[in-house]
C-alpha cells in the first residue's frame, strides 16, 4: 500500500490549520479594503412600541460623520418585499431592519450611524438620542401555559409530530409502572468566539464583495440580491473562515443588510461589525416546557409513551422545531402521543442552534427513562436494550443502519459500567458523592444537492472547489482527503477553496449534511477527472492502458493502473504534459438517490456514559469523565470527528451545568448578555473525555456512507450528567441548566 492511497478515515491534520494559527486565515471584519468606512448599530433599548424620533442632526455635526440610517431615511433606499425569506426563514413575515419605525423586540437594531473611523462611529452611535414611545410586551413563556396554541407548523423541512398510535391514554393507566413530570430548559445563546460582521468592498461599477459571517454564501447572496435589486454578479459573497457558527450563521443577520446598504448609498466600502451583547439579539435555542408520560408493563417493555413541548416564538415569525418526533422513534412502543406547540412573544425569532430539537426533546425524553428504568427497577442500559425500536415506527420504515445497541454495549465497557451501584447516594470519593448516568440520541442522516469543479494543471496539482463552509468543523480538511484519495494524489498536492459565491454552489453548512453532500459531489467531480485523465492516457504512445475502460483502472500514488495488472500504469503528472494540456477541468454535481433513501429512516447515533462528583456540603457539580460512543457511518478524518464529538460533550457539559440566557421580563430583556455572565465552560471544567466510533456501514444515505457527527456528539450529554446528579445525590433536577440551589 503507498503512503498516501488511503487518506479517507486517517487521522489527518488540519490543512487550514497552518493558515489559523499564523493569523493568514482571514475572518469578515479583517479584509482592510480601500476606503473603508465604519458603521455601528445602535439597539433598542425597549421591547415593545414605537419610534417617535431620531435626533440624527447633532450626530451629523460631528466631524468624520458619514451619515445616519434609520427608518426615517432608509426605505427609499433599500426594497423589500414582506413575502421574501431566506433558504431557512420560517413561516411569517421576516424581520426587516430599518422598515418602520415599529420596535418589536428589545435590542432590535434601529439606526445605523457610519463614520470614517471606528472610533468615531462608535462614539456618535452612544450619543444619537431616539424619542420612543413605550408599549406593554410579554416576554414570559409561562404565562402562556392556559392558552391555546396554534400547532407547530410552517419550517421548511420540519415535519409535524405523527398521528397518535394505539392508545396511549389508555395503556398508560392499566402500566405496571408509571411517571409524569415536566421538564424545562430556558434560552441558549449561540455565542460563537467570531462576533458577526460583514466588510462590503464597494466597486466602481456599482458591483459590491461582501465578507460576511455566513454559513451559507448563496443565501447571503440571494438575500442581498432581492432586497437591493442587485444580479448575482454585482453581489458576490465571500466567507472563507468563520470562527464558529452553530447555526448562527444560516440565516443573514442584520449587519449583512447595514453593510450592504450603506455601501451602496454611501458608494464606498462599510464595515459593520456587531459587539458581543448584539450577538444577543438574533436568534437563539427557545425556552421550552416539556410534559412526559411514561408507563412499562411487568417485564419493563413501554406499555405507553406521551411526549408534548411549548417553545416560543416572535410574534412575526412561526418558528418552529422537531421537538418531540425522535420520542416516537427512538424505543419500541405501540401506544404513542406526541404534541407540540408554539407560543408568541415579544422577542426575535428563535433560531436553529446545534441539533435543533432533538438536543431539546432527547433531555425531556433521556431523564424521563432513566426515571423510568429507577422506578421499574431496571438498570439504565438494560431498561433501554429492552425498548430498542428495530424499525421506526414514526414513518412505518426500516432503517438504513442502526448500531445504537454497540454504541450502548461498546460505551458501556469502556466506562466500566458493571461496576456501578445501582442506590442513589451509594458510591463516595472522600466527601464527594459520586454518580453515573447515561443517556442516548438521534440524529438525521441527510444528503442535499451539491456542485463542485475540479481543475488538474500540468504540474499534477489538483484544485478541488466548492461554495460551502467551513465554520470549524474540517470541511477544508475532509474534502481535501477525499479528493486525494479519488484521484490517487499526494495530499499536499491537492488544494480544496470554499466559502465563496464564484464557485459552484453548496447547501447551507448545518444540519450534519455537509460531508455527506458536498463530499460525495468532490468524489463524483474527481472521477469524472478520472475519466478525463483516462482518455488522455489512452492517446499517449504505446500507453498500456489503451483498451481499458474507466472500472478496469484505478488511482493509485500519482498513477493512473490497471486493478488486475498494477505494473501496467501510466503517472498522472505525465499524462497532461503528453497531451500538450495545460489544465484540465471538469464539473458536476451530486444528488440524493431518493428511490432508495425514501424507503428508509436514516440516522445517527450515540449513547454517552457520565461521572459527577457532587461536594455534599457546597452542592458544587463536577463532570469527572464522559464517554460517548457514536455510530455515523463512515468516519472521513478520526482526528477531526474526534474533535468534533468532544466539542459537543463540552458544548453539553455547558447545557446541563451553566449555559442559561436569563430574561428580566419587566424590561423584556435578556441580562446576561454578555460572556462573563453568560456562562459556558472553561479548561477547568472539562475532565477526562473519550470518544468512541462503532463500526457502521450504510450503503443508502450516500455513495460515500458517511452520516453527520457534529450534532449527534451532543445528544444524550446533558441528559446523562443530569442522570448521574440524580445517582450521587438522590435528587431529581427536571429543570435545567443543574444549578446549586436546586441539589442544597
Amino acid at each position: 500500500m503507498s503512503q498516501y492511497t488511503n487518506y479517507i478515515g486517517k487521522p489527518t491534520n488540519r490543512v487550514d490549520g497552518p493558515a489559523k494559527v499564523t493569523g493568514a486565515a482571514k475572518y469578515a471584519a479583517e479584509f482592510n479594503v480601500p476606503n473603508l468606512a465604519y458603521g455601528v448599530v445602535v439597539s433598542s433599548p425597549i421591547a415593545k412600541g414605537k419610534i417617535i424620533k431620531v435626533y440624527s442632526k447633532p450626530v451629523l455635526k460631528i466631524p468624520g460623520v458619514l451619515a445616519v440610517f434609520s427608518h426615517e431615511n432608509v426605505p427609499n433606499l433599500a426594497w423589500f418585499d414582506r413575502n421574501y425569506k431566506d433558504d431557512v426563514a420560517p413561516g411569517g413575515s421576516p424581520f426587516r431592519p430599518l422598515h418602520d419605525n415599529e420596535v418589536k423586540f428589545s435590542q432590535q437594531p434601529i439606526a445605523l450611524v457610519v463614520a470614517d473611523t471606528f472610533e468615531v462611529a462608535r462614539y456618535a452611535a452612544s450619543i444619537l438620542e431616539i424619542e420612543y414611545e413605550e408599549e406593554d410586551h410579554e416576554t414570559d413563556i409561562e404565562l402562556k401555559r392556559t392558552e391555546g396554541f396554534m400547532p407547530g407548523r410552517g419550517k421548511s423541512g420540519w415535519m409535524p409530530p405523527p398521528p397518535p398510535r394505539g392508545k396511549p391514554d389508555k395503556e398508560w393507566k392499566k402500566a405496571a409502572h408509571r411517571i409524569e413530570h415536566e421538564y424545562i430548559h430556558g434560552a441558549q445563546h449561540h455565542n460563537p468566539m467570531e462576533m458577526f460582521a460583514t466588510t462590503t468592498e464597494y466597486h466602481p461599477d456599482g458591483s459590491i464583495t461582501a465578507y460576511d459571517k455566513t454559513q451559507g454564501v448563496y443565501n447571503a447572496q440571494q438575500y442581498i440580491s432581492k432586497i437591493f435589486g442587485l444580479s448575482k454578479k454585482q453581489a458576490r459573497v465571500v466567507t472563507e473562515y468563520m470562527g464558529g457558527g452553530f447555526g448562527s450563521g444560516l440565516r443573514p443577520q442584520y449587519q449583512l443588510f447595514m453593510s450592504v446598504m450603506a455601501a451602496l448609498e454611501l458608494k464606498r466600502s462599510v464595515r459593520v461589525t456587531l459587539t458581543r451583547q448584539q450577538m444577543f439579539s438574533f436568534g437563539h435555542r427557545p425556552y421550552t416546557l416539556q410534559y412526559v408520560k411514561l408507563g412499562t408493563n411487568p417485564d419493563g417493555t413501554l406499555a405507553a409513551l406521551q411526549h408534548h413541548a411549548l417553545h416560543e416564538t416572535s410574534r412575526f415569525e412561526e418558528y418552529t422545531e422537531n421537538v418531540v418526533n425522535w420520542s416516537g422513534m427512538l424505543y419500541q412502543c405501540d401506544n404513542v402521543k406526541l404534541g407540540y406547540q408554539l407560543a408568541e412573544l415579544d422577542v426575535y425569532t428563535p433560531l436553529d442552534m446545534r441539533a435543533p430539537g432533538a438536543a431539546t426533546g432527547s433531555i425531556a425524553l433521556e431523564i424521563a427513562m432513566d426515571e423510568m428504568a429507577f422506578e421499574a427497577g431496571l438498570d439504565p442500559v438494560d431498561f433501554r436494550i429492552r425498548n430498542y425500536a428495530e424499525t421506526d415506527q414514526n414513518m412505518k420504515k426500516p432503517f438504513s443502519s442502526k448500531r445504537l445497541r454497540d454504541c450502548y454495549h461498546q460505551g458501556a465497557a469502556k466506562f466500566g459500567w458493571e461496576k456501578r451501584n445501582p442506590r442513589p447516594r451509594s458510591m463516595r470519593d472522600g466527601n464527594m458523592l459520586v454518580g453515573w448516568g447515561m443517556a442516548g440520541g438521534v440524529w438525521d442522516a441527510t444528503q442535499k444537492k451539491s456542485a463542485a469543479k475540479a481543475t488538474l494543471t500540468a504540474d499534477g496539482r489538483l484544485e478541488v472547489s466548492s461554495a460551502t463552509s467551513d465554520i470549524g468543523t474540517g470541511t477544508y480538511t475532509i474534502m481535501t482527503q477525499i479528493a486525494a484519495q479519488y484521484l490517487g494524489l499526494p495530499i499536499e498536492a491537492v488544494t480544496f477553496k470554499l466559502g465563496d459565491t464564484d464557485l459552484p454552489e453548496a447547501p447551507l453548512e448545518g444540519g450534519s449534511w455537509t460531508a455527506a453532500s458536498v463530499g460525495t459531489a468532490v468524489k463524483n467531480v474527481c472521477e469524472e477527472m478520472g475519466k478525463k485523465l483516462l482518455k488522455q492516457a489512452q492517446k499517449m504512445k504505446g500507453s498500456p492502458l489503451k483498451k481499458a475502460k474507466f472500472d478496469d483502472v484505478e488511482f493509485v500514488n500519482g498513477q493512473i493502473r490497471l486493478r488486475l495488472d498494477p505494473d501496467q500504469a501510466v503517472v498522472i503528472r505525465d499524462v497532461l504534459q503528453a497531451s500538450g494540456k495545460e489544465k484540465l477541468e471538469a464539473e458536476t454535481s451530486a444528488t440524493p438517490n431518493m428511490l432508495k433513501q425514501m424507503q428508509h429512516s436514516m440516522h445517527s447515533h450515540n449513547a454517552v456514559f457520565a461521572e459527577v462528583k457532587v461536594d455534599e456540603d457546597l452542592g458544587t457539580v463536577h463532570v469527572t469523565r464522559v464517554v460517548n460512543a457514536v455510530a455515523a457511518g463512515r468516519i472521513l478524518n478520526l482526528k477531526t470527528a474526534r474533535s468534533q464529538v468532544l466539542g459537543s460533550i463540552v458544548w453539553g457539559i455547558s447545557m446541563a451545568l451553566m449555559e442559561e440566557t436569563i430574561m428580566d421580563h419587566k424590561f423584556g430583556r435578556y441580562m446576561n448578555h454578555n460572556y462573563a455572565e453568560y456562562h459556558i465552560p472553561v479548561n477547568a471544567d472539562v475532565r477526562d473525555l473519550q470518544v468512541l466510533f462503532v463500526e457502521e456501514e450504510d450503503e443508502v444515505v450516500n455513495p460515500l456512507g458517511v452520516k453527520g457527527i457534529g450534532e449527534i456528539g451532543l445528544l444524550g450529554v446533558a441528559a446523562a450528567i443530569a442522570n448521574a446528579v440524580f445517582h450521587a445525590t438522590g435528587k431529581r433536577v427536571r429543570t435545567l441548566p443543574v444549578m446549586i440551589d436546586k441539589l442544597l
